[in-house]
């Protein structure tokens, strides 16, 4: 292998924690990574990786020439599409996943436009509620809602999305409708479950300008949005929601929203790549349409 070949290699190891991983996401036997790791160590004069039976980390000098790494593979691959990304049509295949609503209700059905804009793009669109690891599962980006958690991936921020309190009308006939968040002692909620940790998210709400959250009783647990807002459909508990989610069921009165001075606070929505890869051609203009796209359902990052 070339130099620059090992540094993808060794990046890869790094990024996947995992020989084994690594060759599987690289295309190669398993002995060839190994055997590359081994000639960079003998090349740089030190340690680079801590080898156990269950996990394969950087030592420092190997954290630190990570790093390195990253920055000389960006440079190569910037350099080799200097000129083919501005006289060439983007194309090839992009895999992307997005949350399921997200997905169904805005992006799924604008794609049309984008094929027909971009006829040499495929797009794989994977919809999922969990956390997906880039890495092992080749995807070229990902759209997540919330705080972020991810290390090693470069974030583009997007916008925040406003969340907005919830009810249907026959949990309120049968509850009565809470005014404030000292009423919700005598209320239910729908509870949501992280599909990705399981655990319970809590009541948010803002007040005097600093992030508040309890939890709030519920006789019924969700892991979905699908399932969320179904529930409070059936009438079985407020919920917190982006507004967009609900738009068609506020404006057909099936929910009414509550408690619109104690919105929770507005979550950012993020999309992430894997910093080890410069980005395409392909992915720049996707990106570019999903912000274009995105922007009628959010407000601008704060």
């Amino acid at each position: 292998m070339d130099r620059i070949d090992l540094f993808r290699v060794f990046a890869r190891v790094v990024e996947c924690s995992s020989f084994t991983r690594a060759a599987d996401t690289l295309g190669l036997p398993r002995s060839s990574v190994s055997a590359a790791i081994l000639e960079l160590e003998g090349r740089v004069g030190a340690r680079l990786l801590h080898r156990t039976t269950r996990r394969v980390s950087p030592t420092l000098d190997g954290t630190a020439f990570y790093e390195r790494c990253l920055r000389v593979i960006g440079d190569v691959e910037e350099t080799e599409n200097l000129f083919r990304q501005t006289s060439s049509k983007p194309s090839g295949r992009l895999k992307i996943d997005v949350p399921g609503r997200i997905g169904r209700l805005i992006i799924a059905p604008a794609l049309p436009a984008f094929l027909d804009d971009y006829p040499d793009i495929d797009v794989d669109l994977g919809v999922t509620d969990r956390s997906v690891d880039l890495v092992e599962e080749r995807v070229d980006c990902v759209l997540r809602v919330g705080p972020l958690s991810d290390s090693g991936l470069i974030a583009r921020p997007l916008g925040i999305l406003e969340l907005i309190n919830v009810a249907a009308p026959t949990y309120l006939d049968r509850h009565g409708v809470p005014r404030s968040p000292d009423d919700l002692d005598s209320h239910l909620a729908v509870n949501y479950a992280s599909p990705s940790t399981g655990r319970l998210e809590d009541w948010g709400w803002q007040e005097d300008g600093m992030p508040r959250s309890r939890p709030v009783r519920g006789r019924v647990t969700v892991n979905s949005a699908e399932a969320y807002i179904s529930a409070c459909l059936a009438g079985l508990g407020l919920i917190q929601i982006p507004a967009y989610d609900v738009r068609q069921h506020l404006r057909s009165g099936e929910l009414v929203e509550v408690m619109p001075g104690f919105r929770a606070e507005p979550m950012p929505m993020t999309l992430l790549y894997p910093h080890r890869q410069h980005i395409s051609r392909r992915m720049q203009v996707f990106v570019d349409w999903l912000e274009k796209l995105l922007i009628q359902h959010i407000e601008p990052a704060r």
